[in-house]
């Protein structure tokens, strides 16, 4: 009883957490704050085995971004989604924060502030207040340690000078800034408006203001991209594997205007990432297209497809993390005719600069309007950062309108033209030039469904149906007017059955795709060739006996016959026939060998056709050699003895596994499965698990061959609990973990190793960059030190750890005490152990620490 309250009355008691891997929120910062909530009473969530979120199981989901694929179906069921600081807030706290304002949809524009207010009138602190809170904010009566901004007219209030007092690191700003952030829904810089040198006051609008570069815009500029960042010259590799298209089906339709040169790039990139080219709507999970009109296109959007152009699959490439197309307005197809309105308009731009102003220019251009450099009388529209240059002064006049950027992105992402006398529209805040906000409109989906891919329910497989119910209950969720708009902001949900919205989980529905059968070799047949066969090949095809000895004699007796005319047409053949020789030698009998190759090869004619024989006959069609089926299953196997001191053997069994769509690919190389007998710990295993693959036991391929059918994958899983009990793992979680870690499991991580280590560097190095390190030879010499760092430097952060691996030879007994001062003087937490904690780490798919790894205890017994 005692045990069971003590649970109940833990900080996360009731709380089950998942967490989304991602450039912002590592594995190793899972690891941590796992092990701190789990002490607290947490349940945390693995991932599925296919790396996703088990959504019906959590309560909360911890990202740090609103960019993974489940995204919209936690909306939909109204999970909440938080960023780390929610665990953070809530342990130091010691009880659990809301959620609200820890969402990591950049729409919540106040998100993480806590904001007090001092001498304003008491109706301008509740506005001010309710709106920072509707908008992911707080307010705090008071100022502590975790109030971020004062809202305050002058330094002389009491709340002012106590925080000052107690060096509080907040901000002091005038009411204004949050006024103009409500006026445009979006968050501006507070620089200008802070106390107490507000530059607002002290400059005018006209004075000259910094054009600010936008994060936003990075690779979004253009709807086609005219070159791929990086690209690799032809013949090298030199890209890690992008490991966002894991297990993704991309089709390429066909309007993209590239060359195949670049097709051939993007394949194997594609191929290298763990993906595959399709060229079936129906099998791709990613349709890439220019423009929103063809079959094709509606078919992908109507079946929830992740529809994106050129421009999207470019950035996930460049930067190997999953984003929704629909999340910045050039990476999503443009209308081929534009947006109904704009035709005939001339719009021309002022005060941004840039990437801003290519964005604009294409976007310009994408709503169907015409671009100008400059302003004329017959421009209709000007679009501008400040309201303050030659332009906007002359505008009115000739009777343009001037309105900032929002008027054009929310015309596109509504896909209707936008009044212009909306106040947002109209508003320019004096000393803030708005490129800085630009590029953060979202797609509405629900407008692009109504316009240009409406219905197709019909038609739809009920992976699609879920995914529609999904989409229009996160609409139903969401806010619809308001700088929020779209905005879900989730609850801490009651069991409930959501099936309906469940997307199928592999492991417990069936699949609706009919899964391509490979028919085993005996059943597909391929004419064979006539051809004589050198006496003592091997693979010959034999002739067909059709007679018996006295057959045999009459051929002996005529080739004696025909023996003097064989020697001559053999010496005949060797001479070349020269200029104007006589026709003969060795064209003629090449000519005379391909005649009768025709002939041989040519179905045999009816006698009746006689008339023929004077016309010119045609070249009969060249049989084409049969083709491989394409590759189903590619496979890594690992020890596997099968093949051992036999390679004639495991020729013939790569050509026969090959047949059935099966390849054996090579370390490094993307795979679907991993074959062993048993668990293993050998750098190949190591390698290829950091990819996520199904880890099968190698019986499969002994099966394969003996029967020349693909039995049933699932009856084959590997099992082999002696191992995963040795080494504290579970292989299923592994596997799981490893997908959704996508390769980044060790990302950011620095671990140095010994260069005369046991067994070598190099095994140790291909593990730890299988899974995203940073690897590095230590050799005690100044070219291999950590830059001195102090704690203030690194803003108090506490320190990180570096990892050293080692044997315990005499040699690299002396380099420890010089990692550990090194590693001290960098500020970071210096863990000198034996390589078997890379091997621990890796097979777990989990960052995880044991004492018993370091040096000093594992190699006790020897020390």
């Amino acid at each position: 009883m005692g045990d069971a309250a003590n649970t109940s009355s833990k900080l996360f008691a009731e709380c089950a957490v998942a967490f989304v891997p991602s450039s912002s929120l590592t594995p190793k910062v899972i690891g941590e704050l796992s092990i701190l909530m789990i002490e607290q009473g947490c349940t945390v969530c693995e991932p599925r085995r296919d790396g996703t979120i088990p959504i019906e199981k959590t309560t909360h989901i911890i990202s740090n971004t609103i960019d993974f694929p489940q995204y919209t179906e936690s909306q939909a069921v109204m999970i909440p989604v938080v960023t780390t600081q929610w665990v953070v807030s809530s342990i130091s706290r010691h009880k659990q924060a809301q959620v609200r304002p820890f969402s990591p949809d950049p729409r919540m524009i106040f998100s993480q502030v806590v904001v007090t207010c001092a001498d304003l009138p008491e109706n301008d602190k509740e506005s001010i207040a309710g709106a920072v809170m509707a908008l992911g904010g707080q307010e705090s009566k008071d100022v502590s340690r975790l109030t971020t901004y004062i809202c305050a007219l002058s330094m002389d209030h009491p709340k002012v000078h106590t925080a000052l007092q107690k060096n509080w690191k907040g901000k002091i700003v005038l009411p204004h800034w949050f006024d103009d952030c409500f006026k445009l829904g979006k968050r501006i810089d507070e620089q200008p408006y802070c106390l107490p040198d507000p530059e607002i006051l002290k400059k005018s609008p006209e004075d000259d203001l910094t054009i600010p570069v936008n994060a936003n815009l990075e690779g979004a500029t253009s709807a086609t991209p005219t070159y791929l960042q990086s690209l690799p010259p032809d013949g090298e590799v030199v890209r890690p594997p992008v490991t966002v298209f894991q297990d993704k089906m991309v089709m390429l339709a066909e309007d993209l205007s590239i060359s195949p040169r670049l097709v051939k790039v993007i394949r194997d990139i594609i191929n290298n990432g763990g993906g595959k080219i399709v060229t079936d709507v129906e099998d791709c999970d990613m349709f890439i297209c220019q423009y929103r009109e063809s079959p094709t296109y509606i078919k992908a959007a109507q079946s929830c497809k992740e529809v994106g152009n050129l421009a999207w699959l470019y950035w996930l490439i460049v930067h190997n993390d999953w984003t929704s197309p629909l999340r910045r307005l050039l990476h999503y197809p443009v209308p081929k005719h534009g947006i109904e309105g704009f035709k005939g308009m001339r719009i021309t731009v002022s005060n941004y600069g840039g990437e801003a102003r290519v964005y604009l220019e294409n976007l310009i251009r994408a709503c169907g309007a015409e671009f100008t450099k400059t302003m004329k009388a017959d421009n209709t529209h000007l679009i501008t950062a400040r309201n303050s240059s030659e332009k906007c002064k002359a505008a009115p006049e000739w009777g343009i309108s001037v309105i900032n950027h929002l008027w054009i992105e929310e015309s596109y992402a509504k896909c209707e033209l936008r009044p212009t006398n909306i106040k947002k529209y109209n508003h320019f805040p004096p000393r803030t030039n708005l490129g800085e906000i630009i590029g953060q409109t979202f797609f509405d989906e629900a407008k692009l469904r109504e316009l240009y891919y409406p219905g197709g329910e019909e038609s739809m497989s009920p992976g699609a149906k879920r995914k529609r119910k999904i989409l229009e209950a996160a609409e139903e969720n969401a806010y619809y007017h308001g700088p929020a708009e779209g905005v879900v902001i989730g609850r801490n949900p009651e069991p409930q059955d959501t099936d309906d919205l469940q997307l199928e989980n592999p492991e417990t529905v069936e699949p609706t795709k009919k899964k391509k059968t490979v028919k085993p070799l005996n059943e597909v047949a391929t004419p064979i060739r006539t051809r004589q066969i050198p006496s003592g090949k091997e693979n010959g095809t034999p002739a067909l006996s059709t007679g018996g000895r006295s057959a045999k004699a009459k051929a002996r007796d005529l080739l004696q016959n025909i023996a003097p005319d064989i020697a001559l047409y053999e010496k005949e053949k060797k001479r070349h026939s020269k200029g104007n020789a006589p026709w003969g030698g060795k064209r003629a009998a090449d000519e005379v060998n391909k005649s009768r190759t025709r002939q041989a090869t040519s179905p045999v004619a009816d006698p009746d056709d006689d008339d023929d024989d004077d016309t010119e006959g045609k070249r009969p069609a060249k049989k084409a050699r049969p083709s491989l089926p394409d590759v189903e299953m590619r496979v890594i196997l690992t020890g596997f003895s099968r093949w051992v001191g036999d390679k004639h053997k495991e020729d013939q069994d790569r050509r026969k596994l090959r047949d059935l769509g099966i390849q054996i690919v090579q370390e490094g190389q993307p795979c679907d499965y991993l074959a062993a007998p048993h668990v293993v710990r050998t750098v190949k295993f190591l390698c290829a698990l950091a990819r996520g693959p199904t880890v099968i036991s190698s019986t499969f391929v002994d099966a394969v061959l003996e029967t020349g059918k693909i039995p049933d994958i699932d009856e084959f899983l590997l099992n082999d609990k002696d191992t995963e009990s040795r080494y504290n793992f579970s292989l299923e979680k592994s596997v799981a973990r490893a997908k959704a870690n996508r390769g980044k499991l060790l990302l950011g991580i620095p671990i140095y190793c010994t260069e005369k280590i046991r067994n070598g560097p190099e095994s140790y190095k291909a593990i730890a960059e299988a899974n995203n390190a940073i690897f590095k030879i230590y050799r005690a010499r100044s070219g291999t030190t950590i830059r001195p760092t102090t704690a203030e430097e690194d803003g108090g952060a506490p320190p990180e750890p570096v990892y050293l691996l080692s044997s315990n030879s005499l040699e690299e007994k002396a380099m420890w005490d010089r990692f550990r001062d090194m590693a001290r003087k960098g500020n970071m937490e210096p863990r000198v152990v034996a390589p078997d904690w890379l091997l621990d780490v890796t097979m777990a798919q989990q960052v995880r620490f044991d004492d018993k790894f370091l040096v000093e205890n594992f190699y006790k017994p020897q020390l």
